[in-house]
């Protein structure tokens, strides 16, 4: 289905809600299946293209805006990516806004929605990388956390991991080595670490990160993983810049 008409879809229903108050509660919920197949890739009929042009409009001039440029395509893949190395930086990056200088930054895979295109970026291409209502975290975590939680991201795989960061792990999902800004791990030590709510939960089988402390979950529209993201582009594009992130070893699998 043409992802057009997605966001045409969502920004109704979310026009809509905003514009719409009741006294209704739930009483009763039921679920069935639909079968999702060609017919709903053919063309809307005329009088339901009329009735979502308004709206199709409105869309539009929410999700065309460019916010930034690529010098390559962009894709996430395990172990290590562009967009799995990319977005955990842009969370270390943010830390700026919020007084924060965390050690490093994990981005989950399961996060990441969609890929860049090389060339201009736009306000939907964004939404389509990182559509859930995602915040920025800060949270502290000792050495011996912090290692844990590298055993972890090794066991998935590979998760997105910034730039102080580098994982050697074994081709069965084995921790070999994690270092972070070049030194290995110190269990004395407290890490201050960038992640987005859903993972600092423990989420998505990182179970280390619910023993952080000092935890700092961001609040506002602005702390969107997306929102972060479309302003990193402009200030990017505000400096004459292109993202280029590329992989670089962050994360090894041992032959």
């Amino acid at each position: 289905m043409d992802r057009k008409w997605l966001f045409t879809g969502q920004m109704v229903v979310m026009l809509l809600l905003a514009s719409c108050s009741t006294h209704y509660t739930v009483t009763n919920i039921s679920r069935t299946r639909l079968l999702v197949d060609q017919q709903y890739d053919a063309p809307l009929s005329t009088q339901m293209a009329t009735l979502m042009s308004p709206y199709n409009s409105k869309v539009d001039s929410l999700m065309s805006p460019v916010v930034g440029e690529t010098t390559h395509a962009m894709e996430a893949f395990r172990p290590e990516s562009p967009m799995s190395n990319w977005l955990p930086d842009v969370l270390v990056w943010s830390g700026k806004f919020y007084d924060e200088k965390p050690d490093f930054g994990v981005y989950n895979m399961g996060g990441i929605r969609a890929s860049l295109a090389k060339g201009p970026i736009t306000v939907g291409d964004v939404f389509d990388v990182a559509p859930f209502e995602n915040r920025v975290t800060f949270l502290t975590l000792t050495g011996e956390k912090v290692k844990e939680l590298m055993s972890q991201i090794a066991y998935r795989g590979g998760e997105g991991v910034s730039k102080e960061v580098r994982l050697v792990i074994t081709k069965d999902h084995k921790l070999v080595k994690a270092t972070i800004g070049g030194k290995e791990i110190d269990p004395a030590k407290q890490y201050r670490v960038v992640t987005l709510d859903y993972v600092s939960h423990g989420n998505d089988r990182m179970a280390a990160f619910k023993s952080g402390t000092d935890r700092r979950e961001m609040t506002g529209d602005d702390a969107l993983s997306r929102a972060l993201i479309i302003k990193y582009f402009k200030e990017m594009t505000a400096q004459g810049k292109k993202v280029d992130t590329q992989i670089e070893g962050r994360i090894i699998v041992e032959e």
